[in-house]
C-alpha cells in the first residue's frame, strides 16, 4: 500500500500526478478545511477508464465527443483528488484552494461545503462495487489528510449524498463504508 504525505507549502499530495484545473478559486478568508466529501464519477456514465473525467476537470471535455456529454457543455467542476479503479490518485486542485465539487450543499447547518471541504472523486457509479485498490488508495490518502489537518477524522468523512440529499446519491449503495472507516 502506498503512503502519502501533504506538501504543506504547495498544498499538494506528494507522490501523485498533478493536473492543474482552472475550476477552483480561493477559499473564503478565515475558513479552514473541516470536511472530506467522497463522490463517484464515470464518463461516459457506467464506463471506466479513459481520460474523460480528467478532461472534464481540466475544462477540455468536448461535449460532442459522446452523446452523454451533451449535458456537460459549459459545466465547470473539479475535485481535489480523483482515485481511479486501479488505485491511481490524481490531484487537480491544491488542497488549500476551493475545488468546485459539492455544489449546493449543507453539513451540520453550514451551507456551501466547497468552502471548507476537500473533494475526493472515486471512479465508479452507485451500483457497481468499487475496486479494492481504490479503498487502499483512499485509506492512504485519508491518513495523509488526517496528519496534515488534525481537525479531520473519520467523523468528518461524508458522501456527497449526505451533504446534498435528494440532489445527489454518490458514492452510492455499492460503496462499502466499513472498508474506509475500519481501516482509516
Amino acid at each position: 500500500m502506498s503512503t502519502y504525505s501533504v506538501d504543506s507549502q504547495q498544498s499538494l499530495l506528494e507522490g501523485v500526478r498533478f493536473l492543474s484545473s482552472p475550476h477552483c478559486d480561493v477559499r473564503p478568508a478565515g475558513v479552514d478545511i473541516e470536511l472530506i466529501v467522497l463522490h463517484s464519477i464515470s464518463l461516459p456514465p457506467g464506463q471506466f477508464g479513459g481520460d474523460a473525467v480528467e478532461r472534464l476537470f481540466l475544462g477540455t471535455l468536448d461535449p460532442a465527443s459522446h452523446p452523454s456529454f451533451a449535458d456537460l457543455a459549459g459545466v465547470r467542476v473539479s475535485s481535489h483528488l480523483f482515485i481511479r479503479r486501479d488505485g491511481e490518485v490524481i490531484q487537480f486542485v491544491p488542497l488549500q484552494q476551493r475545488a468546485w465539487h459539492a455544489g449546493q450543499s449543507s453539513w451540520q447547518g453550514r451551507e456551501a461545503c466547497n468552502d471548507f471541504s476537500i473533494g475526493i472523486e472515486l471512479e465508479g457509479s452507485d451500483y457497481v462495487p468499487y475496486d479494492l485498490a481504490q479503498y487502499a488508495a483512499l485509506n492512504a490518502v485519508l491518513q495523509a489528510l488526517y496528519r496534515a489537518y488534525p481537525i479531520l477524522d473519520r467523523s468528518r468523512v461524508v458522501g456527497h449524498a449526505e451533504i446534498a440529499p435528494g440532489r445527489k446519491t454518490d458514492p452510492g449503495p455499492a460503496f462499502d463504508w466499513a472498508r474506509v472507516h475500519n481501516r482509516a
